[in-house]
C-alpha cells in the first residue's frame, strides 16, 4: 500500500527540524513540509485556506475556530511551543508600575490581537495570582518593530465591560511604551526598545527567570502557547494516520533532546550560548528528564488552565475540555 500525502506545516522549531531534514520519518505518511515568513502565516493559511492537512496553531487561534459553526480542526498533544509568560510584561519605568497591582487603571498595549496566546496565559497568572484582572485596565492591540497585517481570518471577541482599542496599521506598541503613550504591553516578542537598552522601558518582573521558575514549583504547569492540529475529516476517518503523525513529531523531539543531551559531553561546543550545558541541567532538574512535555497526561493541568483562562476572559463562547478539542484515541497519552 502506498503512502498517504499529507502537507504539514510548522514553525522553526529545533524539536521539529528532525522531520523537515528527514531524519525522522512519520510511518506510512508522504509528507511535504511547509514554513512561513513568520509563525503567524502558517496559522493563517491554516485557518483562512486550509491550507495544510497537519499544522502549528496557535492555541487560542485553534480556540476560536471551536467557535465556528462547523469546527474544522481537532489537536494532538504536540505542544511546539512551551513557554512561561511572566517574562512577556514589559512596562513604561516612569509610569508608576512597581508591581503587578499597578497595572490596575493603566493603558496596556498587547500585540496582534486581544487575546494572543501570550496574553491570554499573562492575564490569567495576574488575575489568579495577584487580583489584577483585564477589565480593571484599558487596552491597545497592535504590531511592534513592523507593520502588522489585520489578524482577521479568526474571530476577534472584545469582552463587554472592557476598553478595548485597535491601533494603527503603522503603530509601533514598543515606541508607544518607549514614549510613554501606553504604561505596559504584554507580547509574546520582545519589543526593539527593550532589547536595545533603552531606560524607558523594563519588565515588571526582571528576574523572571526567578519568578517562572517558582511558579512552575508552585503549579507544575508549563504554559503551552502553539500546538500541532489536524483537519477533523482526517482525524475521523484516519486515525491511524494521525497516530503515526503524533509518533513521528515524539520522535523527532526525542532526537533533539538527544542531540542536545549528547553534547553535554562535549559542552555543547557546537553551540555559541555560553554556560548552556548547566542550564540544560538546572531545567532538567527544575522540570524533570522530559522537560519539554508532549501528552495529554503531563500537560493536563496547564491545558485546563489555559481553556479556563480563554473562558474566563471572554474569547471562548463556552468552557471547553480537554476531551472537546483533542483528538479522543490520544487522550489516554
Amino acid at each position: 500500500m502506498s503512502n498517504i500525502k499529507l502537507d504539514i506545516a510548522f514553525w522553526n522549531y529545533d524539536r521539529c527540524e528532525p522531520l523537515r531534514d528527514g531524519s525522522v520519518k512519520i510511518n506510512g505518511v508522504d509528507a511535504t513540509y511547509h514554513n512561513g515568513r513568520i509563525v503567524t502565516d502558517v496559522f493563517e493559511a491554516m485557518v483562512k485556506d486550509r491550507a495544510y492537512d497537519v499544522s502549528d496553531l496557535g492555541f487560542s487561534y485553534f480556540l476560536r475556530t471551536m467557535d465556528f459553526d462547523e469546527p474544522p480542526f481537532l489537536a494532538i498533544p504536540v505542544f511546539t511551543l512551551h513557554m512561561f509568560r511572566h517574562s512577556a510584561i514589559y512596562i513604561n519605568k516612569a509610569s508608576g508600575i512597581e508591581k503587578p497591582q499597578d497595572l490596575a487603571g493603566k493603558r496596556i498595549g498587547e500585540l496582534a490581537m486581544y487575546g494572543h496566546d501570550a496574553g491570554v496565559w499573562p492575564k490569567g497568572i495576574l488575575s489568579d495570582e495577584y487580583g489584577v484582572k483585564p477589565e480593571h485596565s484599558r487596552w491597545l492591540i497592535g504590531g511592534i518593530d513592523f507593520p502588522l497585517k489585520p489578524i482577521d481570518w479568526v474571530p476577534q471577541p472584545h469582552p463587554a465591560g472592557i476598553e478595548v482599542e485597535q491601533a494603527g496599521a503603522d503603530a509601533d506598541l514598543g515606541e508607544l511604551l518607549a514614549k510613554g503613550e501606553i504604561d505596559a504591553l504584554i507580547s509574546a516578542d520582545a519589543p526593539k526598545a527593550y532589547l536595545e537598552g533603552d531606560p524607558a522601558v523594563g519588565r515588571l518582573f526582571e528576574n523572571y527567570v526567578e519568578v517562572e521558575r517558582d511558579y512552575f514549583t508552585r503549579t507544575g504547569l508549563f504554559p503551552m502557547m502553539h500546538q500541532i492540529v489536524v483537519r477533523r475529516e482526517l482525524a475521523e476517518e484516519k486515525p491511524e494516520v494521525v497516530r503515526a503523525v503524533y509518533k513521528g513529531f515524539k520522535d523527532a523531539k526525542a532526537a533533539c533532546e538527544e542531540k542536545l543531551v549528547r553534547g553535554m559531553t562535549f559542552n555543547n561546543m557546537t553551540t555559541m550560548i555560553p554556560w548552556l550545558t548547566a542550564l540544560i541541567t538546572d531545567n532538567r532538574r527544575a522540570l524533570g528528564e522530559d522537560w519539554w512535555p508532549y501528552g495529554i497526561k503531563r500537560n493536563r493541568a496547564a491545558l485546563d488552565t489555559f481553556l479556563r483562562y480563554h473562558f474566563e476572559q471572554g474569547l471562548s463562547k463556552k468552557r471547553w475540555t480537554v476531551e472537546d478539542v483533542f483528538v479522543p484515541y490520544l487522550l489516554d497519552d
